[in-house]
C-alpha cells in the first residue's frame, strides 16, 4: 500500500517533480532527465496504472483520496497528501481533476515492433470457462496475422492539445498503432496524456528515427502510406477506402504547413477529404478522426 505523507509546505523537496508543470521546455528537459511523466486526473491516473505503468509518487488532495483508494493499495509508493491551495502553488495551475502522479516511464517501443504488432491478433485456444477470461490463470494463445489492419503516422504535430486528441481518436477507433516522427511533441507529456483521457496508454506507438526514410520500411510491411494533403493530384478520402488495402498507415502533416514535401515524395497515395461552404481544412486532431473512421 502507498505510503500517505502530510505535507506542510510547497517547497519540500520531495514535490520538485510536479513543479513548474506550465514551463513546457522545463518540463521536457526534467521528463527526459528524470525517465518520468505526470499523470493528470483520476482517470488518467488509472489509466496508467491498469497500462502497467509503475508510480514514482502520487500527489492527492485529501477529498480524492477515497476515490483512487484501490490504486493506492496496489503500490508502494509515497502519496503526497496537500491542500488543493499548497498543490496549486506547488504545480502552478489548478488541479481541477484532482489528483496527479508521477510515472515511470516504460521502455519506449520501437516502430518495429508497433508495426509487427498491428499485423497480429492473439486467440484463445480452448478457453471454455468463462471466468478464466482476465483471471490469474494464463490461458493458451495462438498469434495470427490479421486481415487488415490501420496505423496512424504523426509528423512534426507539435500542438499537445491536437496530439492527445488524436490519440483518444485512435484509440476510439480502432487504429492497431501510432508512429510519430523526431520532430513530433512527446505523447507523454501531461497536457497530451490529459486531453487523451489516458488512451495514449492503450494504442501502441514508438517513435520513429529516421524520417521520411522509415517510410520504406513501413511499406516493406505491407502498408500502403497514404497522406492526408490539400494538394493537387489527391483523391478522395472515400476514393481511398474503395481501394480496400488490407494495411494502411494514414500521415497526418503538422498543423500549419501540413506534410512536409520530403515525406509527400516518398507516398503510395495522396488523399483529401472533400469540403464545403468554403472551408479549406479542418485541424489536423478532427481531420484524423474522419479518416479513422472513414477507413474503419
Amino acid at each position: 500500500m502507498a505510503e500517505l505523507i502530510q505535507v506542510a509546505g510547497a517547497d519540500d523537496p520531495r514535490l520538485r517533480d510536479y513543479t513548474d508543470l506550465r514551463d513546457v521546455s522545463l518540463r521536457k528537459l526534467l521528463e527526459t532527465e528524470r525517465g518520468l511523466y505526470i499523470a493528470e486526473g483520476e482517470k488518467v491516473v488509472r489509466r496508467a496504472v491498469e497500462a502497467g505503468h509503475r508510480p514514482r509518487s502520487l500527489l492527492l488532495a485529501p477529498r480524492w483520496m477515497e476515490s483512487l483508494a484501490d490504486v493506492l493499495q496496489t503500490t508502494d509508493a509515497p502519496c503526497y497528501v496537500l491542500d488543493e491551495k499548497t498543490i496549486e502553488q506547488v504545480t502552478g495551475f489548478h488541479v481541477h481533476r484532482g489528483a496527479l502522479a508521477a510515472m515511470e516511464r516504460p521502455e519506449p517501443a520501437t516502430p518495429e515492433v508497433v508495426l509487427a504488432s498491428a499485423h497480429r491478433v492473439l486467440v484463445a485456444e480452448d478457453l471454455v470457462d468463462h471466468t478464466n477470461v482476465g483471471g490469474r490463470e494464463t490461458p493458451q494463445f495462438s498469434s495470427n496475422t490479421r486481415t487488415r489492419s490501420r496505423i496512424a503516422i504523426f509528423e512534426n504535430i507539435v500542438d499537445h492539445t491536437n496530439l492527445g486528441a488524436a490519440f483518444r481518436s485512435a484509440a476510439a477507433i480502432g487504429v492497431d498503432g501510432v508512429l510519430v516522427t523526431p520532430s513530433c511533441a512527446d505523447p507523454l507529456y501531461r497536457r497530451s496524456i490529459r486531453v487523451s483521457m489516458g488512451t495514449v496508454f492503450q494504442v501502441p506507438w514508438a517513435r520513429i528515427d529516421s524520417w521520411p526514410g522509415d517510410i520504406d520500411m513501413i511499406k516493406e510491411h505491407g502498408y500502403v502510406v497514404a497522406g492526408m494533403t490539400l494538394g493537387e493530384g489527391a483523391i478522395t478520402l472515400d476514393d481511398l477506402v474503395a481501394e480496400g488495402h488490407p494495411h494502411l498507415a494514414l500521415v497526418f502533416g503538422t498543423e500549419g504547413h501540413g506534410l512536409t514535401r520530403q515525406a509527400d515524395r516518398r507516398l503510395d497515395r495522396r488523399v483529401t477529404i472533400p469540403m464545403m461552404r468554403g472551408v479549406d481544412s479542418l485541424n489536423v486532431a478532427a481531420s484524423a478522426a474522419v479518416a479513422f473512421y472513414a477507413t474503419r
